[in-house]
């Protein structure tokens, strides 16, 4: 064999080798060192933190192997006790590195404060909608005699009126003050018998009262369109605000 064909099978031997070499360097490090290093398999369960107290969090992050720093940033519910945890990062169940750090948003101390709306003169329906947006309870409904039914009158906060602009913690109960759509004013009731319906209501609606239902009918007393009965009847004592049915001649 010429001395060429001899040093060129020595370098393929020896790139072999080398190759092996590497080939099992590389699996014992995949295998054996990098798993020892990093505990590979050693997964821990982030427990579900939402809702505890700091002092409880603690406790449970310890039990679990597990670190925890507190967010600077903090929001704020009605339901959780000041300093609760709010959410967590890694979330529930996450599966973690032992002595992994999670990080705390926590329930703030003390609640914001919130600048009062103007409800008054508010139709009741539409109130619940503009203090839910605000992060603000209705409290109690208080009725009053008042023309206006449903309508706020007053608004309050812990027993006073409180103005708009006032400012007020998040979550605050609000009581309103709301009329009855009857008033307090004794009314004697119009006598609507033998008026056309346009004008009854007129007669109606100038009183301070309402019109109710119109039923219509056949009479042969008076001439079609005009008001044969009424409740209640004219000279009745009402409330301002109190409902008017008529009976009218059909055509």
């Amino acid at each position: 064999m010429s001395s060429f064909g001899y040093s060129l099978k020595k370098v393929l031997v020896n790139l072999l080798i080398i190759l092996g070499l590497s080939a099992l360097l590389g699996y014992l490090f995949l295998k054996l060192y990098l798993p020892m290093y990093t505990n590979h398999g050693e997964n821990v369960s982030v427990p579900d933190l939402s809702g505890y107290t700091f002092d409880e969090v603690q406790t449970k992050l310890s039990e679990a192997g597990l670190q925890y720093e507190v967010s600077p940033d903090s929001g704020y519910s009605t339901d959780l006790k000041p300093l609760a945890v709010l959410k967590h990062i890694p979330g529930p169940n996450a599966l973690v590195k032992n002595g992994r750090k999670i990080y705390l948003t926590l329930n703030a101390r003390n609640a914001p404060l919130l600048k009062m709306p103007n409800l008054v003169n508010t139709p009741l329906k539409n109130v619940q909608e503009i203090l839910a947006n605000m992060g603000l309870e209705r409290g109690d409904i208080i009725y009053v005699p008042d023309i206006g039914i449903n309508v706020v009158l007053e608004q309050k906060y812990r027993g006073q009126s409180i103005p708009e602009g006032a400012e007020i913690p998040k979550g605050a109960r609000i009581d309103l003050v709301v009329g009855d759509g009857l008033g307090n004013q004794i009314l004697s009731v119009p006598n609507m018998v033998g008026l056309d319906e346009t004008e009854a209501e007129f007669v109606i609606l100038g009183s301070g009262l309402r019109v109710g239902e119109k039923r219509y009918t056949s009479n042969d007393t008076l001439p079609a369109g005009r008001v044969f009965l009424q409740s209640p009847q004219g000279g009745s004592q009402v409330k301002t605000g109190e409902i008017i049915d008529l009976w009218i001649v059909k055509e």
